[in-house]
């Protein structure tokens, strides 16, 4: 079937107790024909703010509340701040690498991260089923951006590789090096490579400003935020 002829069914889930802002309810609007994906249809769906979960793509459709922004990073136009030069400064002896695979060691990673970091969320326990059901997908080209530390892997960015973006679909990290700051890093990492590849955009996920869990993308500037159905600019 030609690209032009691929049109993608949508649906709604039911309400349910929103994971971000716990007095709010959350509903979704689902593509429900997901086997049509492709890079370049999902880098439109990640234009109008969708995002992906393993095969699953859906955006925020929730009455009443508009809490979750898609953001997303010009990268060619990063600059970083004075604290994430810090960060760069402290690890200049992590060695950045790039795998279009999987790797046996990224699981037992994830694992200890998930179990250590989350233990108050929906992914604990870490389990193998679920780690592949979130983390892969059928149709999108992927990435793992890799950080090493004296030849151990200490994170991995798991990044969807678009026609002109990348897509930061989540990240996991040694969490016994908490001074090393990894998850910042690894964004930064994401920059760095989205950079070299000549990609436009770096997206990060949903923007929550009231949840302190979700509102560290803001911190990468320039970014743009979709608010209603544009794209708005926000500098420093």
């Amino acid at each position: 079937m030609s690209e032009q002829k691929k049109y993608f069914q949508f649906g709604l889930t039911q309400h349910f107790a929103c994971n971000y802002l716990p007095e709010k309810k959350e509903r979704l609007m689902v593509v429900m024909n997901h086997e049509l994906l492709s890079n370049e249809n999902y880098q439109r769906l990640l234009e109008a703010g969708f995002r992906r979960s393993g095969n699953q793509v859906y955006r925020p459709h929730c009455k009443n509340c508009d809490a979750c922004e898609s953001l997303r990073v010009p990268v060619q136009e990063f600059a970083p701040t004075r604290s994430q030069k810090r960060v760069l400064k402290i690890n200049q002896d992590i060695e950045i690498q790039i795998s279009s695979l999987e790797k046996p060691t990224y699981y037992p990673l994830y694992k200890r991260y998930i179990n250590a970091i989350h233990q108050d969320g929906g992914m604990y326990p870490a389990n193998r089923e679920q780690y592949n059901n979130f983390i892969f997908s059928k149709n999108i080209s992927q990435l793992f951006i890799e950080l090493y530390l004296e030849q151990k892997l200490v994170s991995v960015a798991v990044t969807d590789n678009l026609p002109n973006a990348l897509s930061a679909l989540y990240t996991f990290y040694d969490p016994d090096l908490p001074k090393r700051s990894l998850g910042i890093l690894s964004i930064l990492s994401q920059i760095k490579v989205a950079q070299q590849l000549q990609k436009n955009f770096l997206y990060l996920g949903y923007q929550i400003d009231d949840c302190s869990k979700m509102n560290y993308k803001s911190r990468y500037f320039p970014h743009q935020r979709l608010q209603g159905e544009r794209w708005q600019r926000t500098n420093k």
